[in-house]
């Protein structure tokens, strides 16, 4: 019979799905493993044959940890909210929900058609009301907590109301903001219900307030730094301005060092925990106060890592949106800072931290004093200091600072030269004209001891502390979009007040367009009648993409929940994910916020585990392989309706144009199909090359653009499901990117009919044997049962499949239908192509049922001890024959053996050798 994969693979798919066989319990005597891929957004240009390389590594370790006896949760879901449907229905006018579930439909019909084991009983919608019923709760309990520095931890709101309600602020140890109030207990007591709520919104995890945005006008939204990019959205490629608007945050900012020192506790690539590092930030210094000139009430704070080059401060920096710019300027100066700051609001913040070349500035016209020698120092605007970074300001010092440097010489500012204190031990007596430290506190000091000194006189003066700051900032978290969770907020009085937990969800309302009104509010200011209560106004914002992402993990605990987002039982037993797949392109969005929610869930006591995520591994790229034609420029350099073939094109003039690689095999073009792909091909003319049209290629990303996306389903259709999983997995090791080369995915097919016909007499009956194995067929079989147990431990895939191919080739050449060596041998192959081993578990006449749960076969090392040596014979040092002894036989053991052997004796030639050399286990000389 022959390898019949359409039919088998359907066979098998269909008995997966009704007998639910990959269903797991929350309860289980085996030891439980959580294996996890970052679920998708359902597009609607559905996979295409890179997007699921990690599901299919994780498919392979799923099933092995089941062989392995492991009660394996391995769910999948969809990241159902974004921007995508939302732009779609404002194109067409469709319900983003409609377009949702279509795309859904698609994905689920390509993932079940790859064959995966997936626990679907449990799969998840993040759009899906029961499902944002509790990222809305989440977001409730957020809102209705601080964080207390005292006990390191989130706490209920109600702990701080009731220290203001008996100790006043002062001495409270709790992350706020900068602006807020000291009182007594009197004092807070003797407040009106708005102004104690204004107050702890300064306190609250969840909070809202004025914040500069990344907002594109045409999108009608807030952008995320991520979906920016030079200047434009991501999506549209529309322009984005910097925009203060209220908006709601969170004070992830509060987790900073929790988030820093977690990362040590944690298995994640190396490169990715140094990204999160850097996005967190962690800086020890100083804080300083430059009081300004005009009015030394008010004063400007700046945060520097270096107080002790405070001597060659020459001028401050300020982010053109700092709250003081406005009051600083000068009448004088007023229209060109106004000019500047215009200018600024069309750049990213990233755009803006990325730019190091370009100096841009505007002097205010305002100075502030240096607070430890009195000096007056000018005041500037520059796009690079950004508001939310540290407090928006920056104190120059151009000598000791590459961009300070490059500012002051753009605009011929003053370098004052300094000694750097490092080097204060080394030049005490030696110093150099031009650099001084004009200070009688440091001079003579070591360096740490001038940095303690420097600081202590900044605190005596009241212009100065020690502090430790952090770049990472407050995670913007409203969207003006209608394709997200609505925020469960009414306001009252013009404060936010949360609905009550009983009437979650807060379903989105009804709009006649998917669009901002006309007075620029927010999609769902379109609704109708939608008031809380038929009184209150909602929150018009919806939740920004990652809010569904930052927990989704809990909720394939216990899926379908009505009372919690996952039981205590459920939690308890499954506690976090053992094995997390997916892109570093996460790693300082979902990654960070993710953590961010894990910790926070496990302050309030709902979770156990300080990290989400115990191993991560991102999977590389799966580059596309372009093909081009070459079509023929005519004397004016017009194109022409005539293409020329790859290995001609330097005898014309050209110019090459992208084709589709799914009419091209080992890169010859089909020319009825290319006639076909579009009208101007139809009367298309060639000059072939041995009558065949040749076309060049090149590795870029997969894209529609570059034609050169793969569709996983005209391989399935083609090849099968388990030759696509084995040669996506055979490309190269997971983490790296690597080329899709269709060309290459005959070898992987080839290898699973030779597999089939291991089992097959003649490829056509079935038959195996019964009788005991050779010494040579169970080493082929325990080799490969401990490489791919290797392999897979240290998911190190492609490595395996290349011993596959190696142990089919050795059984093979042996005649092997042995029944004890096949039948572990289906069970190794399974987790890799499941379809056909499935098929061939059952052949083998094993009860009916999947081989899922079947057990791992037990390596065992005596079959790989080798009791026999070929040893190589040498005659006068060149060698000439191979003879092939017992190990157990010794020097004068081996010396007669090899004598007595028939080629030997041909060498020899009747003469007697004078000497035999013997290295037992290596070679055998003889002299003659």
């Amino acid at each position: 019979m022959d390898y019949q994969f359409k039919t088998i693979e359907k066979k098998w798919q269909q008995f997966w799905a009704s007998n639910q066989t990959f269903k797991v319990n929350n309860t289980s005597d085996k030891p439980k493993y959580y294996v996890l891929d970052m679920f998708p957004y359902p597009s609607g240009a559905g996979l295409h044959v890179g997007h699921p390389l990690g599901y299919i590594a994780s498919d392979v370790f799923s099933r092995y940890k089941r062989l392995r006896g492991f009660n394996v949760l391995h769910p999948m879901g969809y990241d159902s909210f974004g921007l995508p449907a939302e732009q779609y229905a404002i194109q067409t006018g469709q319900h983003p929900a409609i377009t949702t579930e279509t795309n859904i439909r698609r994905y689920r019909e390509q993932l079940d058609n790859i064959g995966f084991s997936f626990d679907w009983s449990r799969e998840i919608r993040t759009s899906d009301p029961l499902y944002y019923k509790w990222t809305q709760w989440i977001f409730m309990q957020l809102f209705n907590s601080f964080y207390n520095i005292a006990s390191d931890k989130a706490e209920s709101i109600d702990r701080l109301i009731d220290i203001f309600e008996n100790e006043g602020s002062k001495g409270v140890k709790a992350v706020g903001d900068e602006d807020a109030l000291e009182f007594t207990a009197d004092e807070w007591n003797r407040f009106s219900e708005q102004q104690k709520e204004s107050e702890l919104l300064k306190y609250r995890l969840a909070y809202l307030r004025e914040s500069a945005v990344n907002w594109c006008p045409a999108l009608g939204t807030v952008l995320a730094n991520d979906e920016v990019k030079d200047g434009v959205s991501e999506r549209g490629g529309y322009p984005v301005i910097q925009k203060k608007m209220m908006q709601w945050s969170m004070r992830i900012t509060a987790y900073a060092e929790r988030l820093l020192q977690g990362l040590d506790t944690i298995d994640w690539p190396e490169p990715l925990v140094e990204m999160q590092r850097n996005w967190i930030g962690k800086s020890v210094g100083a804080s300083v106060k430059f009081a300004l000139a005009n009015q030394p009430s008010e004063s400007i704070e700046v945060f520097t890592t270096r107080v002790d080059t405070i001597y060659g401060v020459s001028f401050l920096v300020l982010a053109p949106e700092h709250e003081l710019v406005s009051f600083i300027t000068t009448n004088e100066q007023r229209a060109a800072v106004d000019s500047y700051i215009e200018q600024t609001k069309k750049k990213s913040e990233r755009d803006r931290m990325a730019d190091t070349k370009t100096v841009t500035g505007v002097f205010t016209g305002g100075y502030a004093l240096h607070p430890l020698t009195g000096k007056q120092v000018p005041i500037w605007i520059a796009d690079y200091v950004l508001a939310g970074y540290g407090t928006g300001a920056v104190m120059a010092v151009p000598s000791g600072d590459q961009r300070d440097y490059l500012f002051a010489k753009q605009f011929n500012l003053p370098i004052i030269k300094i000694l750097d204190i490092q080097e204060i031990d080394k030049e005490a007596d030696n110093r150099k004209e031009g650099l001084y430290i004009n200070s009688e506190f440091i001079n003579g000091l070591s360096y740490e001891e001038a940095v303690s000194k420097l600081i202590a006189v900044l605190e005596e003066r009241g212009v100065g502390k020690a502090k430790i700051n952090y770049r990472m900032r407050d995670a913007i978290f409203g969207r003006q979009r209608y394709w997200g969770e609505p925020v469960p907020v009414y306001f009252k009085d013009g404060l936010p007040k949360l609905v009550q937990a009983s009437e979650l969800p807060l379903l989105l309302p009804e709009v006649d367009k998917y669009l901002p009104t006309e007075s620029g509010e927010p999609p769902l200011g379109r609704a109708t009648d939608w008031k809380y209560q038929g009184v209150y106004e909602y929150e018009l914002s919806t939740m920004p993409g990652w809010a569904g992402s930052s927990w989704y993990w809990y909720r394939y605990m216990d899926a379908h929940n009505e009372e919690a987002f996952a039981s205590k039982e459920a939690v308890n037993y499954w506690q976090a994910v053992d094995l997390y797949i997916g892109g570093s392109e996460h790693a300082t969005g979902h990654l960070l916020y993710s953590r961010f929610w894990n910790k926070f869930l496990k302050d309030i006591g709902k979770v156990n585990e300080e990290e989400p995520f115990k191993k991560l591994i991102n999977q590389g790229m799966i580059q596309g392989r372009s093909n081009f034609v070459y079509r023929l420029l005519d004397e004016e350099g017009g194109g022409t309706n005539t293409f020329v073939s790859f290995g001609l094109k330097d005898q014309y003039k050209t110019i090459a144009l992208h084709v589709d690689v799914n009419i091209v095999n080992n890169d010859v073009l089909s020319l009825d199909k290319f006639k076909q792909s579009r009208p101007e091909y139809a009367q298309a003319e060639f000059i072939l090359e041995d009558d065949k049209y040749v076309c060049g290629h090149e590795v870029e990303k997969m894209s529609k653009s570059k034609f050169n996306v793969v569709n996983p389903d005209d391989i399935i259709e083609q090849y099968g499901a388990d030759t696509l999983r084995m040669y996506e997995m055979f490309l190269g090791p997971l983490e790296q990117s690597k080329p899709w080369n269709t060309n290459g995915i005959e070898g992987v097919h080839k290898f699973l009919r030779k597999f089939w016909r291991l089992f097959h007499h003649a490829n056509t009956d079935f038959s195996i044997s019964n009788d005991a194995p050779t010494k040579a067929e169970l080493k082929s079989l325990h080799k490969i049962i401990r490489k791919v147990e290797d392999d897979i431990e240290r998911f190190s895939f492609n490595t395996s499949v290349s011993s596959f191919m190696i142990c089919v080739n050795e059984l093979t050449d042996l005649k092997c239908n042995k029944r004890d060596i096949l039948q572990d041998l289906v069970i190794v192959l399974s987790p890799y192509a499941p379809h056909i081993c499935e098929e061939l578990w059952t052949l083998l006449g094993n009860e009916a049922g999947s081989l899922s749960y079947a057990s791992y076969p037990a390596f065992n090392p005596a079959y790989l001890v080798e009791d026999e040596f070929e040893y190589p014979i040498s005659f006068n040092g060149k060698m000439r024959t191979k003879v092939k002894l017992s190990l157990s036989l010794e020097g004068k053991e081996i010396e007669e053996a090899v004598l007595t052997n028939e080629d030997v004796q041909r060498y020899l030639d009747g003469s007697t050798p004078k000497k035999v050399i013997v290295v037992k286990g290596k070679i055998v000389n003889i002299v003659i």
